[in-house]
């Protein structure tokens, strides 16, 4: 590639971030699909929730799997190939005409989006400097959560202008092209990156390094709980929630539920910058975890609220909890280069692991407070059944208050390979 090599590392960073992209506009997608689903494979709110959670059963799995290849074998082959079989899951449930051929579908989507974070980062570790990491994991969040607005307000005009599957089959080929670029452009490293050499550890030795590190088991869960919250109301059941509880349009909600991801994208770089210019990371998590329990819950528990009171609520909750992205930072700082990919694998094995549980556990509550109410073959859920669903929202976020009490500040290590931006 004859490009100045400031402006490859930012081309190779945009590509990573467009898979993160690809993958969060498929993973919240069954939030604008959720009344469709129900009624075309004859499921409830459980089997629905299982279906959603489908999809984070193979991102768990692969979690440390994915780590471990891409310290192994580098991002460009590793990410290449999981991007095509996101690509592929997803035209496999876009033509599924059963609920196991769409579990299929939906479990190959998550094999593939396994690969998507851990990537990106490993490449922002091989291409950027140490002190530039919080602010690009933040922009990479940005393009993530575009990526969620993408598959919320878009994606329902989409399904009403054609239909679900159509829509689906449109996503499918769309990644596929991204695969071929991916492969086309992206390399593993700075050409410089080995002035400075770093081990390459035993993979096994590389796992129980981390797993001896309770700094790691601390950030891990906290990220996880303080992430599924997002997927529970952002991903899933928010947009029919707001349609019971407030009386929104289809449509409406989806916008309503997609200024979460923005004020989300909005939050991950400025949190980003701004621990870069304090030199503190823990504090910035503590005070926007809180904020965020605070706007989830009145939107959640005080349904006699405007729409514009909504809106902002709604915003100001993906703005704040953004800030438990610093955690990826702090597992950054806390590890060699060299298992940068696993350790970071070993945290999003907590956020699928309880997005994972939360999706189908919120579905089955929804099912035993069901009151029976049917609508052209959809199931109608009450206000009440739904916070009832959602008191896991507050009760995960007020733990991972409580658990950034035993974590430590980190400090990025002085000198890591990249470019001087």
């Amino acid at each position: 590639m004859n490009i100045p090599l400031r402006y490859r590392a930012w081309i190779i960073w945009l590509l990573g971030a467009l898979f993160m992209f690809y993958k969060y506009a498929l993973e919240v997608s069954p939030s604008v699909m959720a009344p469709y689903l129900i009624r075309d494979f004859n499921i409830n709110a459980l089997e629905l929730g299982n279906l959603a959670a489908t999809y984070f059963y193979a991102y768990l799995l692969l979690q440390l799997p994915a780590g471990l290849l891409i310290d192994k074998v580098g991002a460009r082959i590793a990410t290449t190939c999981a991007i095509t079989l996101c690509a592929l899951g997803t035209l496999i449930f876009a033509r599924a005409d059963s609920l196991m051929i769409a579990s299929m579908g939906r479990f190959l989507t998550g094999m593939g989006a396994a690969f998507s974070a851990i990537s990106c980062l490993k490449m922002i570790a091989n291409w950027f400097p140490a002190k530039k990491f919080s602010f690009m994991v933040g922009l990479m969040m940005t393009m993530a959560m575009l990526g969620a607005v993408g598959g919320q307000a878009p994606l329902a005009a989409f399904i009403d202008a054609f239909d679900w599957r159509q829509s689906l089959q449109i996503l499918g080929l769309v990644g596929l092209a991204l695969g071929l670029f991916f492969w086309l452009i992206v390399r593993n490293k700075a050409p410089h990156h080995d002035l400075i050499p770093v081990a390459s550890p035993h993979l096994l030795i590389s796992l129980l390094k981390i797993l001896k590190t309770p700094a790691c088991w601390w950030l891990s869960i906290y990220s996880g709980l303080a992430f599924a919250p997002v997927m529970v109301f952002g991903g899933l059941w928010g947009v029919s929630f707001l349609e019971a509880a407030f009386g929104l349009t289809p449509l409406r909600a989806a916008q309503s539920v997609s200024l979460i991801f923005i004020g989300f994208a909005l939050g991950a770089p400025l949190f980003g910058w701004l621990s870069n210019i304090l030199g503190k990371k823990r504090p910035i998590m503590f005070l926007g975890t809180f904020l965020a329990l605070l706007s989830i819950s009145i939107v959640i528990y005080l349904p006699v609220l405007p729409p514009i009171i909504i809106a902002a609520l709604l915003f100001f909750f993906g703005f704040f909890i953004s800030t438990f992205l610093l955690s990826f930072s702090m597992i950054a700082d806390i590890s060699s280069l060299a298992m940068a990919a696993t350790a970071i694998g070993f945290m999003n094995t907590f956020n699928a692991l309880i997005g994972a549980f939360s999706d189908p556990f919120s579905g089955k509550l929804l099912d035993l407070n069901w009151d029976g109410q049917i609508y052209d073959g959809i199931r109608i859920f009450s206000v009440e059944a739904y916070q009832i669903a959602f008191l896991a929202i507050p009760l995960y976020l007020i733990i991972a208050l409580f658990l950034l009490i035993r974590i430590k500040e980190s400090r990025p290590k002085e000198s890591t390979p990249g470019i001087l931006l």
